[in-house]
């Protein structure tokens, strides 16, 4: 007797959902005149609340103590700030017949953001991967992220990121860098009550990005967005994303096994360097690009659905794995085909 199939489930992340409705809400009530204004100001003091919150969470010791796991490190670095921009640049060759240029400086910027940390960590857990590795890893990537992504977009995206320049990368440094390391420095101090106050802390965390979500939008909707992104270049995109995460899923999982990396740690690669953080992407994009962040965070928003959607199946597939359950592995003699 079969046993009845399981239904997938594909995992449709609430917080998406409220991304988007900010996007709906931006386009049906975008913030004008004084009301701009004020939502602006609110959202550069949180991206700064935001920032100073992931530095005094973020325990250093923690990275610091996985440096004796070096090679798959810097793996995955190099698959998040090498691999990832490369690619990003190939698909230059998409514009203009495929993408608008604007979108393009989008999907180049979702290709310079660091890695996710919680997600990368959830799915090589649920896979039987090597956690400790995914959270280091993910430390890593979003310490080196606060300096590499801003310097890789002033030098990559140039003039094309709309107003970019070496003073992009000041005001980066002020309005997000100094917080970070503000909350660094007082970890020591108030780190036991965020830990203490993690459900309190993630509403504000969340919160805080919608509230940059809808000015970003709110911008976009003034300056004619939705006359720039038409439905075919919008499905353009989808496609574009689609092949680029499945040329990182597929290079961090058979590229690792090359390298001689066991199966835990294949794991840990394939998660931590093949995807990016709307965290940590979104709040940078709205420094950087000021009124046209509403068409750069566009890839990155889809993105970062469409990698947890194929991450969860991926997870699932791997945690019935016979190595993962203990199951001998077949191995073929000398007679089989």
């Amino acid at each position: 007797m079969t046993r009845p199939r399981r239904r997938l489930r594909l995992p449709v992340d609430p917080y998406i959902l409220a991304l988007l409705g900010m996007v709906v809400l931006a386009t049906l009530l975008p913030a004008r005149g004084v009301a701009a204004e004020a939502a602006s100001g609110a959202s550069t003091v949180v991206v700064g609340l935001l920032f100073f919150l992931y530095g005094a969470k973020l325990s250093t010791r923690e990275a610091l103590d996985g440096v004796r796991h070096w090679r798959l490190h810097t793996t995955v670095l190099a698959c998040t700030f090498v691999v990832f921009p490369l690619l990003g640049l190939a698909a230059r060759g998409l514009v203009p017949w495929l993408l608008t240029p604007a979108l393009y400086s989008g999907f180049l910027f979702l290709c310079l953001v660091p890695s996710t940390i919680q997600s990368s960590i959830a799915f090589t857990s649920i896979a039987k991967g090597n956690v400790p590795a995914a959270i280091c890893a993910g430390s890593f990537s979003s310490l080196l992220g606060m300096v590499l992504t801003p310097l890789l977009a002033v030098v990559l995206l140039g003039s094309s990121g709309g107003g970019f320049s070496a003073d992009s990368a000041l005001k980066i440094a002020l309005q997000l860098l100094a917080p970070f390391l503000a909350g660094q420095l007082l970890r020591r101090w108030i780190g036991g009550f965020l830990a203490r106050h993690k459900r309190i802390i993630g509403f504000v965390d969340r919160g805080s990005i919608l509230l940059v979500v809808y000015t970003a939008f709110s911008q976009g909707v003034v300056a004619g967005i939705w006359q720039q992104v038409t439905w075919p270049r919008l499905l353009a995109l989808l496609a574009a994303e689609a092949v680029l995460l499945a040329v990182m899923l597929s290079l961090t999982w058979y590229g690792a096994a090359r390298m001689g990396f066991a199966r835990a740690d294949r794991i840990a690669i394939q998660f931590a360097g093949s995807k990016k953080s709307l965290a940590a992407g979104l709040p940078m994009a709205t420094v950087l690009f000021a009124s046209h962040a509403s068409l750069a965070v566009l890839p990155l928003m889809l993105f970062h659905q469409m990698q947890l959607m194929v991450c969860a199946v991926i997870a699932k597939r791997r945690s019935r794995d016979p190595e993962a359950t203990g199951e001998p592995v077949p191995v073929a003699g000398p007679g089989a085909a």
